[in-house]
């Protein structure tokens, strides 16, 4: 994945993550990269009693150090996204009458996606956290029902998908960075990257 350039990168890049989403907006910073699943149990992280931000923490930190134990010369970025909401999480929800559940659950208040990232290169690791306070409209039923049908956001925490119609069932949204909805933060790792050698 990324754009195969002739760039004079410190080390190899390697996305310890085979999402779609997070592949994509790592591709938008041109340097080339490799897209490795860290093979990682992750409910196992949310029966530990951990506050939802130590969660999402745990989990990038231990995707990028798999990845990174089987590629000691590259550069790691394992990334974990966490929905909460009054410190309950909200996984993915893998079917639609989960998703119809979680939706239900959020309408009409607000919730926090929080997005960890963490960056392993030899000699070097880093972990930051990029919150994002959304809040959801009141919604019906049938409302939901019909979104969830629409964009089938079966794969996503919290059960909407922003860059698709789940836009629509939001009245605002706190952010420093659009990209940390989607899964990962460019604007911190792209500062990360530099200090470690990247070229801008």
């Amino acid at each position: 994945m990324g754009k195969n350039q002739p760039l004079n990168l410190p080390y190899p890049l390697i996305l310890a993550s085979t999402s779609k989403y997070r592949g994509e907006l790592l591709a938008q910073l041109g340097w080339p990269f490799e897209a490795i699943a860290p093979g990682i149990d992750e409910d196992e992280a949310k029966t530990l009693g951990l506050a939802p931000s130590a969660v999402a923490l745990r989990l990038a930190l231990l995707k990028a150090q798999v990845v990174f134990k089987h590629r000691p010369d590259a550069c790691v970025i394992g990334s974990d996204q966490v929905c909460t909401a009054g410190g309950k999480i909200f996984s993915k929800p893998g079917d639609r009458e989960s998703a119809v559940a979680q939706l239900l659950e959020l309408s009409g208040g607000p919730h926090e996606l929080l997005t960890a990232v963490a960056v392993v290169s030899p000699g070097h690791s880093e972990t930051f956290l990029a919150r994002t306070v959304l809040h959801m409209r009141p919604l019906s039923q049938a409302a939901i029902r019909a979104y969830v049908d629409a964009d089938l956001p079966l794969d996503c925490a919290g059960s909407y998908k922003l860059e698709a119609r789940g836009i629509r069932l939001f009245e605002r949204i706190e952010m420093d960075d659009h990209t940390a909805v989607i899964g990962l933060p460019l604007i911190n790792l792209t500062t990360t990257l530099i200090k470690l050698g990247y070229p801008l």
